[in-house]
């Protein structure tokens, strides 16, 4: 496509030297410039393509980069990316080396403030309004949050405080999935217009200074009159509560609406926080994405024509297995409960969801919320599982600390998204869990090599009632389930031998070990032939089949998907506080690296951070030692 008008836009301040009526072309072009980039990248389409209106209209109207703008999580950043000086990077999005998925103040002075999980925008805004009028910069702060964001405790708090502090901070609510009883269209559009403009304000204005000259109770009598009936006619009650000055709900896709609306919300003579509710389609000029259940939230490389994803697998992902598996077992227990928050599809429970409906719980963006629930659950006898990314699991710490792991409640953390996640980078990655559940008491903590791994883990937590216990897995999917294998629960921290060697071991935690028995297979051609163990637990930790290790092998690696404090910590700990008979063993940890690893392929992350199977052979050729070959004549396999 010729991109008559985006071809001439590299900054906003090109964008603001069109007509406003060119604005609907721009739009145009700009949907379409997202939907290509996306469909050879993959990503996050359909969020951005429901405020593609709205994001020409706030650089538009406000003066960006001075004026502070800021995407809650950023699912919705590629269309601001483009208008802001990354037009010609837009296809390296997600790649390496490229633009990141998400917000990122290193990435443009545009991107006010870094973001990837939800709900902080209200937070950091509120923070930067009181820096500028700290330092008497009197530029606008304007934070775009959509209503799953908005539903989080951390938003609504935030709102509380920015109101309480009448600062003047601009909150825009990006609303695509709520029902509103109250017309979008010509009316509520006027009453926004009317309700935002200066007229109506110096009113109101007006109105207070001369109810000033009544008695008390009839001032009282006033204002709540005035803001009854504004909320009845906006729907904002709530938000006025809060301290907000309310607009809304409009049409996020009319320039119309949007551009005059802004325009007064810019030049605030009220001198109060503002709280703009929108209202877009999410998936927006796409059918496909328009027609999809979950409106194209997160795709792979897509065929623009059909919206059909160009990679396929026939394989289950490991979170579609614990669904199906969890699933089974709830057919034999009614009281299993499973719990997500806002992750039903991406944790695999919609087909529990419409099995058991009485017994699914989609609580919202409230990882908090849904850990104590199930701690309220558990105490009363069901056995709630908790499906739970890695990285959203750290937003929940304080209630397993508090509300589970001290009471040892019977919650079963399943933890999706283990380890690196690809191209969504630093901000998903699950690096941390294994590292923050060590360090509590009376958990039971588990991570899954395979599949097959994953089923026994999952029979083995509903097996375990007197205490909390966790089940990690990755992204993606591995080799498959294994029909043949017997799937029974596994001994409570009980580890395997893999396969028999001597002098040199190596210890796996987690689903790295598939890396770890090609790293064998290419030692064996140079005559290198290590244990290999499946630890299966960190909590408890399998110490006899340890001391078996340490006494009959001279060199050890770990490796984890996880940070410092894990796994390779846990044996580090047992070897020089608890272990009677000394070893003379030595160890060697493969961990993550004391970094955020960049977006990338996983494939590409593993080798970087040395995980994959070349890496694996090199640390065990590392140790120095003379019967083991050296590092510059091994064989690799091809």
């Amino acid at each position: 496509m010729e991109y008559k008008f985006l071809n001439q836009i590299n900054f906003p301040d090109d964008l603001r030297k069109f007509k406003i009526d060119e604005l609907e072309d721009i739009a145009e072009e700009l949907r379409v410039k997202t939907i290509d980039a996306v469909s050879k990248t993959g990503g996050h389409l359909g969020a951005g393509l429901g405020v593609i209106e709205l994001t020409i209209a706030l650089h538009y109207i406000f003066d960006t980069p001075k004026d502070k703008l800021i995407w809650d999580v950023g699912h919705q950043a590629y269309p601001h990316k483009i208008l802001t000086g990354r037009k010609q990077k837009i296809e390296t999005l997600r790649q390496e080396d490229g633009l990141y998925g998400f917000v990122k103040r290193s990435e443009s002075e545009y991107d006010t403030f870094g973001t990837a999980h939800s709900s902080t925008s209200i937070s950091a805004g509120l923070g930067i309004k009181i820096a500028q009028e700290l330092k008497k910069d009197n530029s606008k702060v304007i934070c775009v949050i959509g209503d799953g964001a908005l539903s989080a405790g951390m938003a609504y708090e935030a709102l509380n405080n920015a109101g309480a502090m009448n600062k003047e901070l601009i909150v825009i609510l990006n609303d695509n999935e709520m029902s509103i009883d109250q017309p979008v269209g010509a009316m509520s559009s006027y009453l926004s217009k009317l309700l935002s403009s200066r007229s109506y304000s110096n009113i109101r204005l007006l109105i207070k200074k001369l109810s000033s000259r009544f008695p008390e109770s009839f001032q009282k009598t006033l204002h709540r009159a005035e803001e009854f009936s504004k909320g009845f006619v906006s729907g904002g009650t709530l938000f006025e509560e809060l301290g907000f000055f309310y607009l809304g709900p409009i049409d996020g896709h009319n320039f119309n609406h949007l551009i005059p609306i802004l325009t007064n919300i810019k030049n605030n003579i009220i001198h109060k926080p503002i709280f703009l509710h929108v209202i877009t389609k999410k998936g927006k000029g796409y059918k496909p994405a328009e027609d999809s259940s979950d409106k194209f939230h997160g795709v792979n490389k897509f065929n623009i024509k059909t919206g059909h994803s160009l990679s396929s697998s026939n394989k289950q992902t490991f979170s579609e297995i614990f669904g199906k598996t969890l699933e089974n077992e709830a057919l034999q227990d009614e009281k299993i409960v499973g719990i997500t928050a806002a992750m039903a599809s991406g944790t695999g429970l919609n087909s529990f969801s419409k099995k058991f409906p009485q017994r699914f719980f989609d609580v919202g963006i409230a990882e908090q919320h849904a850990v104590t629930m199930a701690a309220g659950l558990a105490t009363e006898g069901f056995k709630p599982f908790v499906a739970i990314y890695s990285t959203f699991l750290q937003r929940a710490y304080d209630q397993i600390v508090h509300d589970v792991a001290i009471q040892k409640l019977p919650v079963r953390f399943a933890i999706d998204r283990a380890g690196q996640v690809g191209a969504d980078g630093p901000t998903h990655a699950g690096s941390y869990d294994i590292s923050f559940l060590n360090s509590l008491p009376n958990f039971i903590i588990m991570a899954a090599s395979d599949e097959n791994e994953l089923i026994r883990m999952i029979k083995t937590s509903l097996l375990i009632n007197d205490r909390p216990s966790s089940f990690r897995f990755p992204r993606g999917s591995g080799l498959g389930v294994s029909e043949e294998i017997n799937l029974n629960p596994l001994e409570i921290g009980k580890g395997k031998i893999v396969k028999e060697g001597n002098k040199i071991a190596i210890i796996n935690f987690g689903a790295r070990l598939e890396a770890c028995k090609e790293a064998i297979d290419i030692l064996k051609n140079n005559n290198v032939f290590p244990t290999l163990v499946d630890a299966r637990f960190v909590k408890p930790l399998d110490t006899n089949l340890l001391n078996q290790i340490l006494d009959n092998h001279e060199y050890i690696v770990t490796i984890e998907e996880g940070s410092i404090g894990g796994f390779s910590s846990a044996i580090l700990n047992y070897v020089h506080n608890l272990k009677v008979t000394s070893t003379k063993s030595v160890i060697k940890n493969i961990i993550f690296p004391d970094k955020f690893v960049e977006h990338n392929t996983p494939e590409n992350q593993y080798k970087a951070i040395g995980m994959d199977s070349h890496s694996i052979v090199k640390k065990v050729l590392s140790f120095d030692n003379s019967d083991i070959i050296p590092l510059h004549n091994f064989k690799k396999n091809n």
